[in-house]
């Protein structure tokens, strides 16, 4: 994608104004709902198993994060899922902490095995552990032993088994729909010193949902990201840090985009899978 494009879906969701149903973590809720806001969407973070399905029905698009999973939250996502492929509404699914907890990696393998997902999102970590199964990392945080190849590899697979977008999160982001991949090298250490930017990243992705396809949506959503993160670097603090990411995100000109986008497109796909 270009500056200009990747502009263009943001103008556009300010004109439109599409509801985004999160089903997310209480750590993070509050900084996603902020960004998307920010982007001039309307967050819904409703999570009660009796209600989900009423919401979803009536959002342009839905993200299920597994953080700080419970079981009610469990019965919902799964309710919200069903309905999501149902109505071909557009759904992220976040990995968090399936590297690192088998509960998760269950559950995620289960609700990918019934329900329809357009992005799969994920760190280095999270990616790998749900392509090879025998994988397990401590925390939620990535790996820094995995490298870009091996990830890479790992999301083509993810792609072309779901029939889906995978986005890995990492230094080098790495988007994939299994014939195209996208490298994003934007972003900042700092990213990795505040608790969220991780599921906010997937809440500006389920924004794009709402208006262009998987591919086009991680992509926005990661140089969108790593260049508020990068733009709010100056700021003292991490708590003024994630402030300037909203900022940012809410303020973001089509020049900032195109004097700071770094993206490349591979020239094929690893068909080592």
């Amino acid at each position: 994608m270009t500056a200009k494009e990747i502009y263009g879906k943001i103008h556009e969701l300010s004109d439109i104004s599409p509801l985004i149903h999160c089903i997310t973590n209480p750590i993070s809720i509050n900084f996603c709902a902020n960004a998307i806001l920010a982007l001039s969407c309307r967050p819904m973070m409703a999570e009660h198993p009796c209600e989900v399905r009423e919401i979803t029905e009536g959002a342009d698009a839905l993200l299920l994060n597994l953080g700080n999973i419970t079981d009610v939250r469990m019965r919902s996502m799964e309710i919200s899922a069903r309905c999501a492929s149902e109505k071909d509404i557009p759904c992220i699914l976040d990995l968090v902490g399936t590297a690192c907890s088998e509960l998760r990696r269950n559950y995620a393998n289960g609700l990918l095995g019934k329900c329809r997902f357009t992005v799969i999102k994920g760190n280095y970590s999270e990616i790998y552990a749900m392509a090879e199964s025998d994988y397990h990392s401590a925390g939620v945080d990535a790996d820094a032993s995995l490298d870009i190849e091996k990830i890479g590899i790992s999301a083509v697979r993810l792609a072309k088994k779901y029939g889906c977008t995978v986005m890995a999160s990492g230094k080098t982001d790495i988007v994939t729909d299994g014939t195209r991949m996208i490298h994003i090298y934007n972003g900042s250490p700092r990213l990795a010193k505040v608790t969220g930017t991780g599921c906010v990243l997937g809440a500006l992705c389920a924004c794009f949902l709402s208006v262009c396809d998987g591919l086009c949506s991680a992509v926005a959503a990661c140089v969108l990201l790593g260049i508020c993160g990068e733009m709010s670097e100056s700021v003292l603090g991490n708590g003024s840090y994630a402030v300037g990411i909203l900022d940012n995100i809410s303020r973001i000109t089509e020049k900032d985009i195109e004097n700071n986008i770094k993206i490349k497109e591979m020239n094929r796909v690893n068909e080592k899978v």
